[in-house]
């Protein structure tokens, strides 16, 4: 008998071919001359719930940044510095071009189809997750073009047959003391601000201000503690619009009984079609999808302006703070017993071999032990030598690096505390290190002291701040290809708005640098091939006192964990920046001594050294 011979298991761009076969049959039998899959969801998530991560699964491109067009003769992925060796590495051999952007905000692929489609021909994008912003750029170009754009038609829905539905997550009161305003405060003041915008009604669909408004959070989206939600707030009452079996009796209760009304996730659509013509709406078309905003009747007046939750939550309270810094002492601890086991483990002649994903585990592991934590605000970046200039890499049991010879680690983690969210990328050492090493290493630690210690007028736009923290790094020819900064939640996402300390950044007035913001500082140098390095902390915009200019706000830094000195070619550090250095680590050996015992206290003691 002749054996059967077993089917040969099908790659990655073997089910890339599949899908995208399937996907230009399902444009030829709707008439859809090109078709945009965007990276979004109804809310416009930054991470997605597995059911709307459409273009990761026709592509297997895993940025969370990336907008995919599709015709018949090409397809092509729209995505800036931060993946373009990821994106290289994960779409060869699959057909798919990489087009690379300036950044994130970028909208090239508009331009790319209003120069490649036809008069006459027909465009696609599923508008239930496309942000009205987009959709407003993208009608206007088509529209001079002469060509159709249809909103209405989601393709992936006829060719995802196991497509994931709703996250199925209990939904859970963030509590006092850690949340130190109300429900009804909170609500108290979003209706004072509509009320100064002239409006009755207030829509909102980003869940990270659902969940600060309400006081709730969920487990619906990777690493951030938000869940799937919608919004509508009245004078005198609120609506949440979430799937059947999230919230327990007794949570709905409590919510009734504070004028907060529960509702199906899918009535949403309904709820503002039933608006009446009395209605003035507040939105914020930066937040919301294309499809809510058809869903409002003509007849309903409409007041855009930037969510006031977007702007409160952005300016955490004294008592925030406080428990901020708690936060970050417990995760600095974390830290240090961390980078204590990883220097023993990488001077043992006698070690079990060490790979990227054991770095991720125990860092993990070393946050965990700590009171308050949650989970990562992030996947964990651990990346050896080349993969560390991969800005936003992620080890997987398929493609990793052991760590062993001579090279540069990058580590950039996070943890969701009660009190607090945090992010933070330190480089360390591994074997010897080289004086290019140090160069690199020394250029941009100068770029973090350098924004790090600046003062600066209340108000100046956020992306203004930028250029202190690469002027360093300029001068020696250098750049890197991500932002400076951005905003960080309060057990929220560890991406937030409105502020952002980066050049792709309009400078517009929402953007504007407060009291009370919470933003990364994060310069980097990646060298492809070779190795990259990023030094992150968060930092707190604080009052800086009041001149005949004006008032002034200062950083202080947030985050605690040594600085690998080893690292350093400290002839090239200022005697200010030598200051700045040595007090930090001061600052850190002194608030996380209490929190360590042992080696790991000795391994404090060690790193913190004055140079």
């Amino acid at each position: 008998m002749i054996p059967t011979p077993m089917p040969t298991p099908m790659t990655n761009t073997d089910h890339i071919a599949a899908r995208l076969l399937q996907l230009r049959a399902a444009m030829r039998q709707h008439g859809i001359d090109a078709l945009m899959v965007p990276s979004a969801d109804p809310h416009l998530s930054e991470y997605l719930p597995p059911r709307w991560q459409g273009r990761e699964w026709l592509s297997h491109f895993t940025g969370s940044v990336g907008t995919f067009m599709i015709t018949q003769e090409f397809s092509g992925i729209w995505t800036d510095a931060r993946y373009w060796t990821q994106a290289e590495q994960q779409l060869a051999g699959s057909g798919i071009q990489l087009m690379k952007i300036t950044s994130g905000a970028s909208v090239q692929y508009i331009d790319w189809l209003a120069a490649h489609v036809k008069a006459g021909q027909t465009v696609a994008v599923d508008g239930a997750v496309l942000g009205l912003s987009i959709a407003r750029l993208l009608q206007q170009a088509l529209d001079a073009k002469d060509v159709v754009l249809r909103f209405d038609l989601d393709l992936l829905n006829d060719i995802w047959h196991d497509r994931p539905g709703l996250p199925p997550a209990l939904i859970y009161e963030h509590l006092p003391p850690y949340a130190s305003k109300s429900r009804s405060g909170k609500l108290a003041d979003l209706r004072s601000a509509m009320q100064q915008l002239g409006a009755n009604r207030h829509v909102i669909s980003t869940l990270d201000d659902i969940a600060y408004l309400f006081n709730l959070r969920g487990a619906d989206v990777p690493f951030n503690p938000v869940f799937l939600a919608h919004a509508l707030v009245t004078a005198t009452r609120a609506t949440l619009f979430v799937a059947d079996g999230k919230i327990s009796p007794e949570l709905r209760e409590q919510l009734a009984q504070e004028d907060i009304d529960v509702a199906r996730y899918d009535g949403f659509g309904a709820a503002l079609a039933a608006l009446g013509p009395e209605t003035t709406l507040l939105i914020d078309p930066r937040r919301i999808t294309y499809g809510t905003r058809q869903a409002i009747p003509a007849k309903v007046k409409v007041v855009e302006a930037t969510n006031p939750t977007t702007l409160a939550k952005s300016r955490k309270s004294e008592a925030d703070a406080a428990h901020v810094r708690a936060a970050m002492e417990h995760d600095g601890a974390a830290l240090c017993e961390f980078f204590c086991w990883l220097d023993a483990t990488l001077a043992d002649p006698q070690r079990a071999t060490l790979t990227e994903l054991t770095i991720d585990e125990q860092i993990t592991a070393a946050r965990s032990r700590r009171p308050g934590f949650v989970s990562p605000s992030f996947a964990t970046i651990a990346g050896y030598q080349a993969n560390g200039a991969i800005m936003h890499y992620r080890a997987t049991p398929e493609h990793h690096a052991v760590i062993e010879g001579d090279g540069l680690l990058l580590i950039d983690s996070g943890g969701q505390y009660l009190g607090g969210t945090t992010d933070i990328t330190r480089v360390v050492g591994v074997g010897a290190i080289s004086a290019a090493h140090k160069r690199d290493f020394t250029l941009v630690l100068k770029g973090l002291i350098a924004l790090s210690s600046a003062h600066f007028p209340r108000g100046t736009r956020s992306p203004m701040l930028d250029a202190i923290a690469r002027a360093p790094l300029w001068a020696a020819g250098l750049d890197y290809g991500h932002g400076t900064g951005h905003g960080v939640g309060y057990f929220l996402n560890v991406h937030e708005g409105p502020q952002s300390i980066s050049p792709s950044a309009m400078p517009e007035p929402h953007t504007a640098m407060e009291a009370g913001m919470i933003t990364s500082i994060e310069p980097g140098l990646y060298r492809t091939g070779q190795w990259g390095i990023r030094l992150e902390n968060l930092v707190l915009n604080r009052t800086a006192g009041h001149t005949d200019f004006g008032d002034f706000l200062q950083f202080e830094t947030l985050t605690l964990c040594p600085i690998d000195t080893r690292c350093l070619d400290v002839a090239l550090l200022r005697d200010d920046e030598r200051r700045w250095l040595n007090d930090y680590h001061a600052m850190v050996r002194e608030r996380l001594s209490p929190l360590v015992t042992g080696a790991t206290l000795a391994w404090l003691n060690l790193r913190t050294e004055t140079i």
